[in-house]
């Protein structure tokens, strides 16, 4: 009988950094991902049979609703963003920050008469989710994917809804938190399939990461 691997997909950079230190405390250690240089897309641990591969954060959720990977590791930022059909099953508690409505100081006057403002962001249904159903404001939203700092600077947005973590960005561009939406940190996610079929192997792994939490 083959092998039933269950597959993790762990956000790249930092995040990724750190759930694999979280995988090591409870004993599962993968040396080849710790390979800076190394070409390979999926690394194994045979022992435990768990395969983990790297993704860009917007896809994570993508990969484990469809059941490419069974548990996924990414902000809670994307999870309400790419609003897929994923159990969310943990809240890690590192990579945290806030997501926030930013802007110069004379924009937090738009905020507060429902006026019809622009607002941009590289997370448009947060915003959107935001302004329309928690502060009952019409908004035009405007999609950007580089530096959303940018929007009110050159005149395309009054605000900005973005993640913050210290807010030095913001200083430097004259920009300043007006209103904070939520807070986010790492979260794990599972396959709504895999939680039934493999219940007892993902319920422990879940029960050894919450006890290093």
């Amino acid at each position: 009988m083959e092998k039933k691997y269950l597959t993790v997909a762990l956000t790249k950079g930092r995040l990724a950094d750190k759930t694999l230190d979280l995988f090591e405390k409870i004993g599962i250690t993968v040396d080849e991902m710790k390979d800076k240089g190394t070409r390979k897309l999926i690394f194994t641990n045979e022992e435990t049979g768990l395969r983990f591969f790297l993704a860009k954060g917007p896809d994570v959720p993508t990969y484990v609703e469809y059941g490419a990977a069974d548990i996924g590791v990414v902000g809670s930022d994307i999870i309400m963003e790419e609003k897929r059909r994923v159990y969310e099953v943990l809240d890690l508690g590192f990579g945290k920050c806030r997501m926030c409505v930013c802007g110069p100081a004379e924009a937090g006057e738009l905020l507060k008469h429902h006026e019809m403002i622009r607002v941009a962001s590289k997370y448009p249904n947060i915003a959107r989710d935001y302004f329309y159903n928690i502060k009952q404001q019409t908004v035009d939203i405007i999609k950007l994917n580089g530096s959303v700092e940018l929007g009110p600077i050159v005149g395309l947005s009054d605000v900005i809804v973005d993640i913050v973590e210290t807010g030095s960005t913001l200083k430097e561009n004259g920009l300043k938190v007006l209103e904070e939406v939520c807070p986010l940190s790492a979260r794990m996610i599972v396959n709504q399939v895999s939680m039934q079929m493999d219940t007892e192997r993902i319920s422990k792994l879940i029960t050894d990461i919450r006890e290093q939490l």
